[in-house]
């Protein structure tokens, strides 16, 4: 099968791995895909496009073949797919070739995106409340608190910069107050019990990239999660992320800054979700995507998040 990978996806790993690291892996597609493909006794019927930002979906007869660098961990993710086995995500049907997993085919050209926002809303609560389950026993997942220490690392640099400096102080501020309890800091928590209260104590397991855009529509439900970069810890963390979800139409509202914050309380009392917690994680996550996006030269973007996160 021959085909251009989409060009979205080209630019989300130049900018993600670096351009050296990303070619060398789409420069092996034309190479790993027919692999895939006959290893699981299939024919490919179309690339999905625009497609994700980390990885190339085909579909299938009946499914959906997703391909992704060894770097995005599609090992983690088929272990969280196979341990929620279908219950609020994408069915894991099987694997294929290098980094490849077979999946349940859902309707990509419609998101809860395609919905009012309030609709989008109430769907996404409803399907992340579903995924927040204790993880396998003997998980290899990533915590909380490791993650964002990575994270924090690289923001730090950005404490002196004119525009984002005080908006990275406090946000490394409110990762360091949320992740006291923790020990050491590195992700081990105290007392851990996926049936605690709400604290840095919990250790569910989380999707860790959820927002309306990773939700499908299903034949089998009609809204199911894709996409998930698993990693173990407290649910406002895995909350954080849809709370921006259209940040451009916040922005440009004249009620935005009012409307955002109403969102996090909504949403923490929905799911029963401390308030504080999820605004300061909500604020650690803004931030972070704002630097990264300074990082990538991506700056319209980054003033859209570091406003966002101003109003936290």
């Amino acid at each position: 099968m021959g085909f251009e990978p989409p060009q979205r996806l080209v630019r989300a790993l130049g900018r993600t791995y670096g351009r050296t690291a990303a070619a060398e892996w789409l420069d092996r597609l034309p190479e790993l895909l027919p692999g895939a493909l006959e290893q699981a006794g299939l024919t490919a019927e179309r690339v999905v496009a625009p497609g994700g930002r980390s990885s190339l979906v085909v579909l299938v007869p009946a499914a959906a073949l997703k391909l992704a660098p060894p770097a995005a961990r599609p090992d983690l993710e088929r272990d969280a797919l196979a341990h929620w086995n279908g219950w609020g995500t994408v069915k894991l049907l099987g694997e294929a070739g290098e980094g490849g997993l077979l999946l349940e085919r859902l309707h990509p050209e419609v998101s809860l995106r395609s919905l009012p926002e309030a609709k989008a809303l109430l769907e996404a609560a409803d399907t992340i409340r579903k995924l927040w389950v204790t993880p396998p026993a003997g998980h290899g997942f990533e915590t909380v608190a490791a993650r964002t220490e990575r994270q924090a690392g690289l923001m730090a640099s950005y404490q002196a910069d004119a525009d984002a400096g005080t908006l990275v102080t406090a946000a490394l501020s409110a990762r360091a107050e949320l992740l006291a309890g923790t020990e050491a800091g590195t992700g081990t928590t105290a007392g851990a019990d996926a049936g605690s209260g709400p604290g840095s104590d919990e250790t569910f397991l989380l999707h860790g990239a959820f927002r309306q855009g990773k939700v499908l529509a299903g034949d089998r439900s009609p809204w199911l999660a894709v996409g998930p970069e698993p990693l173990v810890g407290e649910r406002a963390y895995d909350l954080a992320r849809l709370v921006r979800d259209r940040v451009e139409d916040l922005v440009a509202a004249s009620a935005g800054a009012s409307t955002a914050r109403r969102r996090v309380n909504k949403l923490a009392d929905s799911l029963e979700v401390d308030r504080e917690r999820l605004r300061g994680w909500t604020l650690f996550r803004a931030v972070e995507s704002a630097t990264r996006a300074l990082t990538a030269g991506l700056r319209a973007d980054a003033e859209l998040l570091l406003e966002f996160a101003g109003w936290l």
